[in-house]
């Protein structure tokens, strides 16, 4: 499946050789037993966290053996499989728009696809800190979705019809100027006939709605550009940051920022400040159904609860 063979490449580029990959990274649960040298926790705990990269367990097992810097405590009054579904989701929205996009009070985003969670948590994060938001709608349903969304964006922008209104209808909504900073979900190379590719933004759209020092945010792991999209980058002073938030757990050297990352995704869960969509749990006997779904459509989760 894609889902499988992108987390096998990412591991053999890493350099770690599984003849097994484990899924199902994302777990939530209580701590059963301590070993002498932890601090953090204590039996009965529950906890939250994601399973590292080189993990030999899958977060479907019924006993997970984790170290206690990939865990951080769970709110009392946030369920877990709220917080199992949701905190991927955060992490990547955290890191893109702190860790990369510097945001503050007063920039203008642009979060491509804003109904997915994914993008939901980005706007409901830019939200918090003052940022005026504006996000791509991919149906009349979305649509009408994210302009209930509260607090509320700048502009839905319906790219279900054509595409090619996103550059007027953002020069309009920022006096010509453009945006600070543009998340993606994906970036259209040439043109897709795929269903789930063909409201991709194509890279010179989201070069050209970038204002002057702009921050173009990608997932778009194989992401080519061109001598002119270069120069148009250019030009604008602009830049092009990587998203991967795998990153944090394949390295320690941001262990602590990591943790206090964490920490503060499911206090703002807990407090409202991010309100994920709601995740339906299935049971342990549905696993593997659930799994190849989600593994043929990258983009789709599912909450596992034993």
């Amino acid at each position: 499946s894609q889902y499988v063979l992108l987390l096998s490449k990412l591991l053999s580029d890493v350099g770690i050789q599984r003849d097994l990959i484990p899924v199902g990274r994302e777990v939530a649960g209580v701590v059963l037993q301590v070993g002498p040298k932890v601090t953090f926790f204590q039996p009965e705990d529950e906890v939250v966290g994601i399973l590292p990269l080189d993990s030999t367990c899958s977060g479907l097992c019924d006993v997970v053996d984790i170290d206690e810097h990939y865990l951080v405590q769970k709110p009392e009054k946030l369920s877990s499989v709220c917080v199992a579904a949701a905190l991927r989701d955060g992490l990547s929205a955290y890191t893109a728009l702190h860790t990369h996009a510097r945001i503050a009070a007063g920039h203008t985003l642009l979060v491509m696809d804003g109904g997915s969670s994914f993008g939901l948590m980005c706007i409901q994060l830019a939200c918090y800190h003052g940022v005026k938001v504006l996000t791509t709608s991919h149906s009349p349903q979305q649509h009408t979705f994210l302009e209930q969304v509260r607090p509320s964006v700048a502009r839905v922008i319906p790219v279900y019809n054509n595409s090619s209104d996103l550059l007027p209808v953002v020069l309009e909504e920022t006096g010509g100027l453009g945006v600070d900073i543009v998340i993606d979900s994906g970036v259209c190379l040439q043109e897709e006939e795929e269903e789930e590719k063909k409201f991709l933004p194509h890279k010179h759209d989201i070069i050209s709605v970038l204002g002057v020092g702009g921050h173009w945010v990608t997932s778009h792991q194989d992401l080519q550009l061109d001598p002119p999209d270069c120069r148009l980058l250019h030009l604008k002073s602009a830049s092009v940051s990587f998203l991967n938030p795998e990153v944090w757990t394949a390295s320690s050297a941001q262990q602590g920022r990591y943790l206090h990352i964490l920490k503060d995704i499911v206090e703002k869960m807990s407090t409202g400040v991010l309100r994920p969509q709601p995740e339906e749990a299935v049971p342990l006997y549905e696993a593997t159904v659930v799994m190849e779904t989600v593994q043929r459509h990258p983009k789709k989760k599912a909450v596992i609860q034993l």
